[in-house]
């Protein structure tokens, strides 16, 4: 027998998995088909692609991030830069936690990375808007479960998830509430002052953006979630010649900058927010 096709090895994964599905439109259980659609009694329907993920948008969306930028995160990621990170975070999923949803998953290093960690199997699921940070994802990851979408029409059934990743991305505290289990956690990642302060330093010298604050959006999980748990994570790690322009691309601080500035070391400062949800 020859090598399953990304796209039936997808169609048989999410069958198994169907039941975290719920329709964007109407918000009915669906159900995958055996030809790739993923369908609700409505006759919504959304094809699983040849790549392997599946399109839940519902309205047409343009994004701001190229493939060439993700395909730039991917070779940041891989040089372990945010390791350290990942490790933090897998060891706050810990080892209850059966279904885990990053949003905003991008390329899905993050992801990827923080499973890999775990001592357990689980079942893991990535979301974003931009459909070419999700082909990416579904291209080097598979045995996953990736989807485009939008949370604000989010394609997932209530309480279906143990945790939920939110790394360095816009929250959407409602939904995360909806699709988190009982005593389900989030887990959020926020940049902290010195977060890859060699760039800002250059991008917005002596102006107010030169330094960050996440007070508010501290301020603003704790008010969603009960037992919040803070760790900050701060190191500065030399940074390889070829990987400069790889890093301004794929952050937006980088965007207001000269390609070919000198960076030989870069500062990671990040906090890492955990909070639970209790129904």
């Amino acid at each position: 027998m020859g090598k399953v096709s990304k796209r039936a090895a997808s169609i048989l994964y999410m069958k198994e998995h169907e039941t975290l599905f719920s329709c964007p439109i109407c918000q009915k259980e669906m159900h995958v088909s055996d030809d790739g659609h993923v369908l609700c009694r409505n006759h919504h329907s959304f094809d699983i692609a040849k790549q392997g993920y599946v399109n839940f948008m519902i309205k047409p969306f343009t994004s701001m991030y190229s493939k060439s930028l993700f395909e730039s995160r991917q070779e940041v990621m891989n040089s372990g830069l945010y390791e350290p990170v990942q490790k933090v975070i897998a060891k706050y999923v810990g080892n209850q936690s059966e279904t885990i949803l990053d949003t905003g998953c991008g390329e899905g290093s993050h992801l990827n990375k923080i499973i890999n960690e775990l001592e357990q199997q689980v079942i893991a699921v990535g979301i974003d808007i931009s459909k070419e940070g999700i082909q990416s994802a579904a291209k080097f990851y598979e045995q996953k479960i990736w989807c485009v979408g939008d949370l604000a029409n989010s394609p997932f059934k209530e309480q279906s998830f143990d945790c939920i990743l939110n790394i360095l991305s816009p929250a959407n505290y409602g939904e995360f509430s909806r699709l988190l289990k009982d005593k389900g956690k989030l887990i959020k990642v926020v940049p902290q002052s010195d977060y890859l302060k060699e760039i800002r330093r250059q991008a917005f010298a002596n102006s107010e953006k030169e330094y960050y604050t996440n007070e508010q959006t501290v301020e603003r999980f704790k008010e969603h979630f009960a037992n919040v748990q803070q760790e900050r994570i701060t190191y500065t790690m030399p940074l390889e010649e070829q990987l400069v322009p790889k890093l301004l691309e794929m952050t937006p601080l980088g965007w207001h900058l000269e390609k070919d500035i000198s960076l030989n070391e870069i500062t990671i400062d990040l906090e890492i927010l955990v909070g639970e949800i209790t129904k």
